[in-house]
């Protein structure tokens, strides 16, 4: 189906002809729907007639609005239903009749929605795309659960590996676990939608907050898996499995340093005049780095004060080493790039105007809405930007997945690309993974000795495997006539190219969107560089932990006298990953309806930004700078990570509503506590939160971990054991609802893999497909899609454009003498 639209896009939006209804309180599917709204879709958010709950969210603005709220719900509307008043349900299943797609937070907090016969509604439009969401999902041993942002975080691996050595991990504030569900949110709705333009179903999914949080942790989770190291909490700013990554003291400002590869280490010490610790073969790996923490620290700290974090950025971008300065609030919100690429847009929110996080989605064809206005409580905001829309068609006989028909060509390597086409490839999308033997997916590996080439090591990677399964993969050199031709071919007749590499790369190889949109106009294009392609900071290099720390979230986590501190290694990749998947989808959709193609300018930098997003419209008000709790909350009284039975065991505990404080009161034993009214309210138990916080260490440390959060949730309170990554393998609610799957691949065996966060009925989307060995459907795609010969495939392999085996550092040498000769 096509859509003739004069202005290049769905009416002035590519979402504008969906109409989308969001009920329930919970910030996953506030921002879920508010990713909608920037592409122009018509959100009607219902509330009760006092407003949803989160309005009243920490921190508040001088006229106390909340700027999580407003972060959550620019350009939506408000429809204010009284679950008392008896037509409010026939009001609402009406609007639910007329919309697209239903956004349902009523698992997290029902917030007054009235009742309605969803049933009856879905059986009526059996075109209605629903998404609902919980804690945990329908089932299972945690399925009851009380929950919050922290607990969800510690139970996923999320805080214990954060914080000193000694004393209580520390966690971030509130705001992740919104931001991650949104994502993937919008992920499941907006497939569907795909989906629904192929057979005119309606989808339900299903997202477990929980699930969808573990994107973050699933790398360390299967590292840890096949390496059999024993994680612990090293300290502030350090993480395992590589060093240093972390953020340092500079003359001026703090730096954020990340060393991966040998290549980097080197540049990195040979920047600071360190000689030794480069020419030291027992550092020749971040693994082995890790060992000798604190003899490196003692070198390179002194060193690192001597000049500032702009001088050491300009120094780190000549070397081509991932540094970047650590900023605050107020230097995010001042940034006048971030303002010219929408990353930072004007918002308004009960007559406060300021700053906010923007869509990161950054599509240049139909660019997303920059900034708006927060409804009151039932205001509607006139629009002129509305499509018509489009009608679901008769649903088709059987049952598909939702991107099937689509084809990705996927140049992305490493963990922030390889998760966004991993998503499209479980929903469906034939993904074709391109690599080369002179060049495979660096997490492969990137140790090019004999001794880990010859027994084939990049074919044991279990982190690769994770981000590639249910893709097909081949091999092509694409620095050679005959493999950029080969690769042209492919994209002639591809939906989507995904790349990661730096901006330059593609296009300096003759495959820029100016020359594939003329070889094929119904091309989505996505490059998703560190900073965008458009960036002065263009060329700097990064990992997802140059990200996070570039992206604000440090300046507001941790002890309020303390450093900066990054909450995960590569938080960044999982997160840039996610982003990208929504933009494409955005982007594919518009696609579908009109036959337009366009380029996405995915700055990976800027989708940190969001979980930064409450103190940047804060700050941008008031101007104060923002407050940091530690493990506090500004809200929840009590509300910390404490000591639990046996060695480093710790457990996250919130009480999140004042309705919760009585039961924690009892069950520490305090009935006093209980019935004081002075200690109904969280502003009264601040009084005495250090004594309430001593009560429940000795309660919890006379207890193991799991029993605590036993009797705490069978209580009625909300609580998380602080787990490692590699928990999770065993975790039994993740074990109840099949979230963890095997496959079975060569080289390496039976490995877990784990699930997409949300599902269609009861069980998760199946893994289809065991992840490629290298340039294993190179015969099948080159002869069965292209149509070459077995003879010109063999001449491929002899000239070494393809091949299945990756190659040595000597032999890359050998080919570059002879390409230069």
């Amino acid at each position: 189906m096509l859509i003739d639209c004069s202005r290049g896009s769905v009416m002035g939006g590519a979402l504008s002809h969906l109409r989308i209804v969001e009920i329930g309180s919970a910030a996953a599917t506030s921002y879920c729907a508010r990713l909608f709204a920037d592409f122009g879709a018509d959100v009607q958010k219902i509330e009760p007639p006092e407003g949803d709950p989160l309005r009243r969210a920490a921190p508040l603005t001088p006229k106390g609005q909340s700027a999580w709220f407003a972060f959550l719900n620019f350009n939506k509307s408000s429809v204010a239903l009284d679950s008392n008043d008896p037509g409010s349900a026939s009001r609402l299943s009406e609007m639910i009749a007329e919309s697209d797609i239903l956004l349902d937070g009523r698992g997290i907090d029902a917030a007054g929605c009235p009742d309605i016969d969803l049933d009856a509604l879905k059986r009526a439009h059996p075109g209605l795309i629903h998404l609902d969401l919980s804690w945990f999902g329908d089932r299972g041993p945690y399925a009851n659960f009380a929950a919050t942002d922290s607990t969800i975080r510690a139970l996923t691996g999320l805080v214990k590996m954060v914080g000193p050595e000694q004393g209580p991990p520390m966690h971030a504030p509130d705001f992740q676990t919104g931001v991650l569900g949104g994502l993937w949110g919008f992920i499941a709705a907006s497939s569907s939608v795909l989906g629904r333009l192929q057979d005119g179903r309606g989808r339900t999914r299903h997202l477990s907050l929980f699930e969808a949080s573990i994107a973050v942790t699933e790398y360390i989770m299967f590292e840890a898996f096949s390496r059999g190291d024993i994680m612990r909490r090293i300290g502030v700013n350090r993480f395992w499995p590589t060093f240093p990554v972390g953020i340092y003291e500079t003359k001026q400002g703090w730096l954020g340093v990340t060393t991966v590869t040998p290549a980097q280490w080197r540049a990195f010490c040979e920047m600071l005049d360190l000689i030794d610790l480069r020419d030291d073969p027992t550092l020749f790996l971040g693994v082995d780095r890790l060992q000798h923490v604190g003899e490196i620290e003692r070198k390179i700290l002194p060193r690192l004060r001597q000049r500032t974090a702009q001088e050491w950025f300009a120094e780190g971008l000549k070397r081509k080493i991932p540094i970047v300065p650590v900023p605050e609030i107020a230097d995010l919100i001042a940034d006048e790039e971030k303002r010219a690429r929408g990353a930072i847009v004007p918002v308004t929110v009960g007559g406060e105007t300021g700053f906010s996080a923007g869509s990161m989605q950054r599509l240049t064809g139909t660019p997303p809405r920059r900034g708006g206005r927060v409804p009151d409580v039932g205001e509607q905001q006139a629009r002129d930007d509305i499509a018509p829309r489009v009608a679901a068609s008769k649903p088709a006989a059987g049952h598909r997945l939702p991107l099937e028909g689509i084809r990705v060509v996927d140049f992305s390597m490493g963990w922030a690309g390889p998760i966004c086409t991993r998503s499209l490839a479980d929903l469906g999308a034939d993904v074709i993974k391109i690599e080369a033997i002179q060049y495979p997916d660096w997490w492969r590996g990137v140790d090019r000795r004999p001794a880990y080439v010859l027994e084939q090591m990049y074919e044991k990677s279990v982190r690769y495997c994770i981000m590639n399964r249910n893709k097909r993969g081949i091999t092509l050199d694409l620095t050679r006539p005959k493999g950029l031709e080969l690769a042209k071919r492919l994209l002639a007749d591809a939906d989507l190219v995904v790349d990661n590499y730096s901006v330059e790369v593609l296009p300096k190889l003759g495959l820029g969107y100016d020359v594939l949109s003329k070889i094929n106009p119904k091309l989505v294009m996505m490059s998703m560089s560190a900073f965008g392609a458009g960036s002065v900071n263009r060329d700097c290099r990064a990992y997802g932990s140059t990200l996070e720390q570039g992206s604000g979230l440090p300046s507001v986590v941790g002890d309020a006298n303390g450093p900066p501190v990054m909450s995960h290694t590569a938080f960044g990749d999982a997160v840039g990953g996610l982003n990208g998947c929504a933009a494409v989808l955005t982007a594919l959709i518009h696609a579908r309806l009109t036959g337009q193609g366009q380029f996405i300018d995915l700055a990976q930098i800027e989708c940190m930004m969001p979980f930064a997003a409450p103190w940047i419209v804060a700050h941008s008000i008031d101007g104060k700078t923002p407050v940091k709790y530690g493990n506090r909350h500004p809200d929840f009284v009590p509300h910390g990570c404490f000591r639990c039975a046996g060695e480093d065991n710790w457990i996250v505990v919130a009480v999140s509503g004042d309705a919760m404080w009585p039961k924690l009161a009892r069950l520490l034993g305090r009935e006093d506590w209980a019935t004081d009214a002075k200690l109904k309210s969280a502003a009264g138990r601040r009084a005495i939160e250090a004594e309430i916080e001593a009560a429940i260490t000795a309660w919890t440390s006379a207890r193991d971990p799991d029993a605590a959060m036993a009797l705490l949730q069978a209580a009625g309170v909300a609580s998380g054991v602080a787990r490692l990554p590699i928990d999770l393998l065993k975790d039994p609610q993740l074990h109840a609802r099949g979230f963890i799957q095997e496959v079975d691949r060569a080289f390496i065996g039976r490995h877990p893999q784990p699930s997409m966060p949300f599902r269609e009925g009861t069980a998760p989307f199946a893994i289809r497909r065991a992840p490629p060995t290298l340039g294993e459907h190179n015969r099948e795609i080159l002869g069965g899609q292209l149509g070459l010969s077995d003879a010109e495939i063999d001449a491929l392999a002899r000239d070494g454009i393809i091949g299945t085996e990756m190659l040595m550092e000597e032999q890359l040498v050998k080919e570059k003498k002879r390409a230069a000769g």
